[in-house]
């Protein structure tokens, strides 16, 4: 299975002038779409009892996903204010003393023997305890474990600027993988040009850097020379959701290739990274033409294939 660390939170999303409550969370959108993809996925995330945390597990359970690792607990659910301008979703979070929030690296389970991969970012990896949690378990698990790394960098819930960067740096020298979008990548290094930006978090350490920029595609940085993929055009509903869907068409497209292992990666290919890349956009591209995070089940991938071959 893939393990994925992380938060998960509930989106309090505009509708008709009100609010609608939508699951949701970076790492718990890339479970639920890997659940969906039909890859056999884990969650890390403490849920709590309240009548938020039923509405979080649902769509886990509905996609396959396994919550054995998840404790529960009477702490209440982080909530994510957000707010939409020209489909692009910004967020208010309600944090304090949460259910994940208060996640403690003396919490954290020895992991079962069937997990193959490990997934972390997100807000969980900057306040403490949680994030010193999230730190550890990629310490402790990611000399034997392929690390993937999304920070999705959100600069408004970062308090301590410095201890941050130092944090993200320990967990790239670690990762394997790390995907940043362009917002990211200013916000590390805001004197270099994106790809300038992407060539530094490289030399860090880690296998891929994958660089995503909604329209205009991604592109993976690596010992060779730079893979594209272009995005896939669709009409946008709204961006939420994207980055964490192409996050599991990535790790889904590296494990059905055979790659995603330590030894798999350090002999990955140009084209079984842009094979990586595609599904991860064609996935992300279903996202985006619904509103809020609604991750593709593999059923829709496959109309999708063939409608794009003529199928």
């Amino acid at each position: 299975m893939i393990l994925c660390a992380g938060e998960s939170l509930i989106d309090m999303v505009p509708d008709d002038g009100a609010f609608r409550p939508l699951a949701g969370g970076s790492v718990y959108n890339t479970a639920i779409a890997l659940g969906r993809l039909g890859e056999p996925t884990a969650y890390l995330w403490p849920i709590s009892r309240d009548p938020f945390g039923e509405v979080l597990l649902r769509p886990l359970t509905d996609a396959g996903v396994n919550t054995d690792l998840c404790p529960r607990t009477d702490r209440l659910t982080t909530l994510a204010l957000v707010t939409l301008t020209g489909g692009e979703a910004r967020y208010s979070f309600y944090d304090e003393g949460s259910a994940g929030r208060m996640l403690s690296p003396a919490d954290l389970p020895a992991l079962p023997g069937g997990i193959e991969a490990l997934f972390a970012g997100g807000i969980s990896l900057v306040p403490d305890p949680c994030g010193a949690a999230i730190e550890l378990l990629v310490e402790r698990d990611g000399d034997r474990l392929p690390v993937m790394l999304d920070p999705n960098i959100r600069p408004f819930f970062i308090t301590d600027p410095d201890a941050y960067r130092a944090r993200l740096s320990r967990l790239i020298a670690r990762a394997d993988i790390v995907k940043l979008s362009g917002d990211d990548l200013e916000w590390l290094y805001p004197d270099l040009p994106p790809e300038a930006a992407a060539r530094r978090v490289l030399a860090q350490g880690p296998r891929l850097v994958l660089q995503t920029g909604g329209a205009a595609g991604a592109r993976a940085h690596w010992a060779g020379e730079t893979v594209a993929a272009p995005a896939i055009r669709t009409t946008v509903a709204d961006t939420i959701g994207a980055g964490d869907t192409f996050n599991a068409g990535v790790l889904a497209s590296l494990r059905r290739q055979g790659v995603l292992s330590k030894a798999g990666l350090a002999a990955i290919t140009a084209d079984q990274i842009a094979a990586a890349l595609t599904l991860g956009a064609q996935a992300a591209a279903i996202t985006v033409s619904r509103p809020g995070a609604n991750p593709p089940w593999a059923h829709e991938m496959t109309a999708l294939s063939d409608e794009r071959t003529g199928g």
